[in-house]
């Protein structure tokens, strides 16, 4: 999955590391990334040494993977020596690996500071704590951490049948699993049995929770269950949420290319028995 970065090292623990010439930066442009490529799905980001005419105050640490310390942009650098902006989908298939990861998470990381530039209570400016990844407000004393939504993604079998879907109104068009956030309140089971319901109309049973998955595209922790279904097989779609939903032989189900989602790992391990 996109988090599986071999045998390196993602170290999120807060402790920011001064800019040296060779740290690696960052910048972004709404839902894309500045890197070089250099290959089909292979790429680079610029270093603090190919941007040292910019301020070293224009730069925030964000995380390390490895020594490799990594920073962001907080204005979009300009296009300029091979580097370019690219759709963070990009990363999906991207290589090296660990590389992709650091954007994705970074992008997350981007959307949280800039949507917290100022107090949301009070309208004054955040203060940056210096201890760890916090914003805190010094006239109301509001504090915000990064936002993580709990979500499930839901592996509804049917005998050698799965159930999948396609989203509604979204730029992802391959078949998925069933998705959804967890509401204030409930147990992330709860929420496996809320979203069927919802999104199909059919009850479920039997749940095995499999494994979970940071998806910063998202800002989402996804929780992945497998389940059984629980009586009368016939789908109710609500198709404000889904374009299509249905159940799919095991054999049909398509080769997982990216490798990318745990939507994706869990129809493969379905696909061979597994599960």
């Amino acid at each position: 999955m996109i988090q599986d970065i071999g045998n390196h090292t993602y170290h999120v623990e807060y402790h920011p590391v001064p800019l040296a010439q060779d740290g690696i930066l960052l910048s972004y442009q709404g839902r894309k990334v500045l890197v070089r490529i250099t290959g089909e799905k292979e790429f680079t980001y610029p270093v603090y040494s190919d941007y040292a005419d910019v301020d070293r105050g224009q730069f925030r640490w964000l995380f390390a993977e490895d020594k490799a310390q990594f920073y962001l942009a907080k204005e979009a650098l300009p296009e300029r020596d091979g580097f370019a902006y690219v759709s963070i989908n990009f990363m999906r298939a991207a290589r090296p690996r660990y590389l992709a990861f650091a954007g994705i998470a970074g992008l997350s990381l981007h959307n949280w500071y800039s949507n917290h530039i100022f107090c949301g209570h009070c309208g004054r400016p955040m203060a940056h704590s210096e201890s760890e990844r916090m914003v805190h407000c010094d006239y109301c004393h509001t504090m915000i951490y990064p936002r993580i939504c709990p979500a499930v993604i839901v592996a509804v079998r049917h005998g050698d049948k799965l159930l999948v879907s396609k989203y509604a109104g979204r730029e992802y068009k391959n078949i998925a699993l069933l998705a959804g956030f967890a509401e204030v309140g409930e147990t992330i089971e709860e929420t496996v049995h809320r979203e069927v319901m919802e999104e199909v109309g059919i009850k479920v049973k039997n749940l095995q929770f499999y494994k979970s998955q940071p998806w910063c595209f998202t800002d989402t922790l996804l929780f992945g269950f497998f389940c059984d279904l629980d009586g009368d097989d016939t789908l109710k779609v609500d198709h404000g949420e889904l374009a299509t939903a249905g159940w799919i032989d095991r054999q049909d189900i398509p080769e997982d290319t990216e490798k990318a989602s745990l939507t994706m790992e869990m129809m493969t391990l379905f696909k061979q028995g597994v599960y």
